[in-house]
């Protein structure tokens, strides 16, 4: 069966994924920005945006790994955009201009569900209102045997970790404080249990944390990866 993986989702020290007042200003609502800062200093994420350059370090490993065996996304529709409500006659299309970094079928979560829009490059945004079994099936179905990546925003991920439905996830400690904002493991109460740390890389700027939904007993003491990428002086 195919994997739901979560990728390079970033959280602050103090375990804040977004700030407060997401807006069109401020994405990830305000100080959220320095979550992500350390993505587009990468060679992967530097061609997200249309640059040239970045690091090709152990970062950008891990920003280009999000994207290898992945065949449809599932996002809130938080992390779609900042519109709340009825959809009205309003035309946002995301936050990735007219050529998103997808490539492939998108569901967003959503309790007010609109026609279907079709981006250049492949990618499908389908706005559904649905269960979150129902609507990973309908992802599973799109990704044709391949896996299926989840999204922020926190609330869609912790829906799924509160239905054991994620099998990788990966988090990315940024050495930031938000001090306010949503906190991905707020309000879980154990339900985040069941999964073990089989990876933890660090580069110089930030921690890689590998989170996979094993038996204990099936993983080896030698499974977990410890590195520490030399820091330059």
């Amino acid at each position: 069966m195919t994997k739901l993986r979560v990728h390079n989702f970033s959280i602050s020290l103090d375990g804040y994924a977004a700030g407060q007042a997401q807006s069109v200003d401020n994405p990830l609502g305000v100080g959220g920005h320095g979550l992500h800062e350390w993505v587009f200093a990468t060679r992967t994420g530097a061609q997200m945006i249309g640059m040239d350059g970045g690091d090709e370090g152990v970062d950008d490993r891990f920003v280009a790994r999000g994207d290898v065996g992945i065949g449809a996304t599932v996002m809130g529709r938080n992390m779609f955009g900042p519109i709340r409500g009825p959809w009205g006659e309003n035309e946002w299309t995301g936050w990735w201009g007219d050529n998103p970094p997808f490539h492939h079928p998108v569901f967003v979560l959503t309790h007010h569900a609109r026609p279907s829009i079709t981006m250049q490059g492949g990618t499908t945004f389908h706005f559904v209102d649905d269960s979150i079994d129902t609507v990973l099936e309908r992802a599973r179905e799109a990704a044709d045997g391949q896996d299926v990546r989840l999204g922020g925003g926190v609330a869609t991920i912790q829906q799924y970790l509160r239905a054991g439905l994620i099998d990788d996830l990966h988090l990315v400690i940024v050495p930031i404080l938000l001090h306010r904002g949503e906190r991905l493991f707020d309000h879980l109460d154990g339900d985040s249990e069941g999964y073990q740390c089989v990876e933890f890389v660090t580069s110089s700027s930030v921690a890689h944390v590998h989170l996979s939904r094993i038996l204990p007993q099936s993983i080896p003491d030698h499974s977990i990866q410890t590195q520490t990428a030399e820091l330059e002086v």
